[in-house]
């Protein structure tokens, strides 16, 4: 199965990106892809080797679960790279003249249709972008 990417840009200087992309407090502020999801729980053990977890779930309470994995690669403002469950997926952070390009890849589950995991994982990647701040221009 062929991985799936997304990607936003962010016009924030690339130690906040990376800085908001991996600490638990910025993360419980944006990984949801929804409105009605948020993350209650965030941990980050940035190193390969290091595991990661991050408690999903239904603000009304009917549904959670947790992403986590085991990092398998990192490169400080550049790349995290990690495994989670039988999946793999990295994170690339790109700087240029209009901010930093956040880049995700991973390996698509076979439950859900391709396009509902790209959308999902994009607008993960959308809350991400507003919570720095930056818009492209």
């Amino acid at each position: 199965m062929s991985m799936i990417t997304v990607s936003t840009t962010i016009a924030a200087p690339l130690a906040e990106v990376w800085r908001a992309y991996t600490t638990p407090a910025d993360i419980m502020q944006w990984n949801a892809a929804s409105a009605d999801w948020h993350t209650t729980a965030a941990t980050v053990d940035l190193r390969a080797g290091g595991r990661f977890s991050s408690r999903m779930e239904a603000k009304d309470g009917s549904f959670g679960f947790d992403f986590e994995g085991e990092y398998t690669e990192i490169v400080p403002h550049e790349l995290i790279a990690y495994r989670f469950g039988e999946r793999l997926a990295s994170v690339t952070f790109t700087s240029s003249h209009d901010g930093v390009t956040v880049t995700v890849t991973f390996e698509p589950e076979t439950e859900h249709p391709v396009e509902m995991q790209r959308d999902g994982w994009q607008a993960i990647l959308d809350n991400f972008k507003r919570h720095v701040g930056g818009t492209a221009g």
